[in-house]
């Protein structure tokens, strides 16, 4: 496993092709390490291929250069709790409370999160329904980014089973009983111009700090930088993760943390300013727009959390209560959409 500057790397290509069951032990073991010590890893040769990201960032462009009417024909409904359809920016911001303080979530919620979002999920899954733009409006973006949603999900696949065997399952398919797909949900994501100094000034935030509460997030990005992971044993403090062309960035989330009784990490992360200097341009250090799209990998709405056997014992005693996804996701979700 070689590592950047930040984050660990793993190659996956032993279980996107026909690796031996030895090779893909040795490199579950290699992102299992990963995600107990940062929780966050990239991922090169993940399946997904560079022509297909390719495609999901240009839709992703095109989506957000249309104009401001456009975008709302997609609206988030103003009641709604769920993350689909457009949120246009000052709507949603992530937060890091988990006990549903209301008041600290609206003192969080005075600097709102400086980006636009387009959210959507499987089109089978009835409890968050999709909210896409008339078909007159952006031919063809339905029809990609359902395919795009799919091909995620294989990738996700090969990732819950190493996850699981690197954990010694004996069951590969442990995690997979857990989730089918319907209850991901991906996010394509513009964070607009902006001076770096209103950033530093607190004025404005491009991403609050947060853990992810699902399952797992695997993050594709473009080269523009600004995502900072809290470091490992030195809480407060956080590094910029550069990132790698084509590879994506998996991180840990609530529930994954929750299953391995806290040996794997859901990391506290936010989006700043990119480290690259060329990332900015004039006196006014205006920061160039940044797109990225995370997808996240979520179970079945009726999935209880308990903390899996390889994890606990006499010894190591289980922290967590059984969690109700359900619950969890709907006391995390409340938190990240203010008065509209």
């Amino acid at each position: 496993m070689a590592a950047t500057s930040s984050l660990p790397i793993v190659d996956f290509s032993v279980w996107t092709s026909e690796g031996t069951p030895l090779e893909r032990l040795a490199i579950a073991k290699e992102l299992i390490t990963a995600c107990h010590e940062t929780g966050f890893v990239h991922i090169r040769n993940h399946g997904v291929s560079p022509r297909t990201l390719d495609n999901a960032f240009a839709w992703t462009k095109e989506f957000f250069d249309m104009s401001h009417e456009k975008k709302m024909e997609a609206e988030k409904p103003k009641e709604s709790i769920a993350f689909r359809g457009y949120i246009r920016q000052g709507v949603q911001k992530a937060v890091q409370v988990l006990d549903g303080d209301k008041e600290a979530v609206q003192t969080l919620r005075t600097v709102p999160d400086f980006n636009e979002n387009f959210n959507y999920g499987s089109d089978q899954n009835e409890e968050q329904l999709n909210i896409w733009p008339p078909e007159s409006t952006l031919p063809g973006f339905k029809d990609f980014a359902t395919k795009f949603y799919w091909e995620c999900w294989q990738t996700t696949q090969l990732i819950l089973r190493a996850l699981a065997i690197g954990l010694g399952l004996d069951d590969e398919e442990f995690f997979l009983k857990y989730h089918d797909g319907h209850g991901n949900q991906i996010a394509l994501r513009h964070y607009m111009p902006v001076a770096a100094v209103e950033i530093e000034s607190g004025q404005k935030e491009r991403l609050g700090t947060h853990s992810d509460f699902g399952t797992v997030t695997l993050l594709f990005q473009d080269d523009c930088g600004g995502l900072e992971v809290e470091a490992p044993r030195e809480p407060g403090k956080f590094i910029s993760v550069t990132p790698i062309e084509n590879a994506l960035v998996m991180n840990v989330g609530d529930l994954l943390q929750h299953w391995s009784n806290d040996y794997l990490k859901s990391t506290l992360h936010r989006v700043r300013l990119p480290p690259l200097q060329d990332r900015y341009s004039g006196e006014t250090r205006m920061m160039r727009q940044r797109y990225s799209i995370p997808y996240f990998v979520a179970p079945g709405s009726d999935a209880i959390v308990e903390c899996i056997l390889t994890c606990c014992d006499e010894n190591t005693p289980a922290k967590y209560a059984p969690l109700s996804w359900a619950e969890w996701m709907r006391m995390r979700s409340s938190t990240a959409f203010g008065a509209e």
